[in-house]
């Protein structure tokens, strides 16, 4: 299917560290990466997915829409964190007059928030039980569902809402992280038969997102990321912010390289511990399952030592994700290897992009 130009999407990821845009042209020859760019952030301008400075972001997006030239104002965003809970649930509508009703009374037992300070949607994966009569009677509700349950804090989605009116953007579509890195995935790989986990290691938050046969069975989200190593080297070295930042991607040289290492080695170990305790919660909870390969993303997702040190601890296959792989790229006007470089980071904006107006 063609998206009309109409109803396509601006992809914007706001990090905590960096804002990524991506947009993308789908035409009947396919689709062409028409923009992609990324812009830094101040220190803690945004907090644990908070945005602390919203006039900071919503300007720095601003001057990102303007340098790369972009005319639509019509974006996808995502957010993530512990502001948004996403759960497997299974509903017996027969028990409630429709499937809305049973979806929110289901909810409200797993929901940590009252249940009128959030935003709720779903998406039924799978009806089973013995089938109503015909169609019209199964649309009625009156059988058991399993469906994806995604809840919101909406004083979250209005922070979000807020600052890119400010930028005078129009959020059309608000996704979740993990699930903007699940459209890119496929969209690079094709449909994956199987168990797998995309893993995005990000600044501030380690998301796991373990998929079966193209459908999410479970989502975590975790305070850890590269920002705790920035901290760590900024303690150990005594060091500014945005020197630690250097000295942690390798743009500035320490003397003790050997300090350094161990900053590296004691934060990749936690992050690891974290996967492998998601991966065994997943296999105790479907233990006929077995997690096949782990496809990793995020800016922190490169340190060194972690791809080797997952892969070893877990004994699972690690890759990164290319979002940009089946992509139609123009080399007059991309540079290729800037492209290589910046995928882990551009997982998020790519998916988002991927979205047009009126999907679900």
């Amino acid at each position: 299917m063609v998206i009309s130009k109409k109803n396509q999407l601006v992809g914007v990821d706001v990090g905590s560290n960096s804002i990524k845009l991506v947009e993308i042209e789908d035409t009947k020859k396919g689709r062409f990466l028409k923009n992609f760019g990324i812009i830094g952030l101040p220190h803690n301008a945004i907090v644990e997915g908070s945005i602390k400075e919203p006039e900071i972001v919503a300007s720095a997006i601003s001057t990102l829409i303007k340098n790369l030239k972009i005319n639509n104002k019509n974006i996808s965003t995502s957010i993530s964190g512990f502001s948004v809970i996403v759960k497997t649930i299974t509903v017996n509508t027969k028990e409630s007059p429709d499937l809305d009703t049973g979806i929110k009374e289901e909810a409200e037992q797993y929901i940590p928030f009252d249940i009128d300070d959030v935003n709720l949607d779903y998406e039924i994966i799978k009806r089973h039980g013995e089938k109503a009569e015909g169609e019209e009677k199964e649309a009625s509700g009156d059988y058991i569902v399993d469906a994806i349950l995604v809840a919101a804090k909406k004083d979250m989605i209005d922070e979000y809402v807020d600052m890119f009116h400010l930028a005078r953007l129009n959020p059309m579509i608000m996704d979740l992280d993990a699930f903007a890195v699940q459209n890119a995935f496929e969209m690079s790989e094709g449909n994956i038969q199987g168990s797998y986990a995309l893993i995005n290691i990000g600044a501030e938050e380690l998301g796991i997102n373990a998929i079966k046969d193209g459908i999410s069975i479970f989502t975590r989200d975790s305070s850890f990321g590269g920002k705790h190593i920035t901290e760590d080297i900024m303690s150990a070295f005594n060091v500014p912010y945005e020197e630690a930042e250097k000295i942690k991607l390798g743009g500035k040289k320490v003397d003790d390289t050997k300090k350094l290492q161990e900053i590296f080695s004691s934060n990749i170990s936690i992050w690891v511990d974290e996967i492998k305790k998601a991966i065994d919660f997943i296999l105790s909870t479907y233990p006929d399952e077995k997690i096949e390969r782990l496809y990793v993303c995020g800016g922190s997702c490169r340190i060194p030592g972690l791809i080797k040190y997952l892969e070893s601890e877990t004994e699972i296959p690690v890759s990164e994700i290319n979002p940009f792989k089946n992509l139609n790229i123009n080399e007059k006007l991309f540079d290729l290897e800037y492209l290589k470089y910046m995928a882990p980071q551009a997982a998020v904006a790519v998916g988002l992009a991927l979205r047009s107006i009126g999907d679900k």
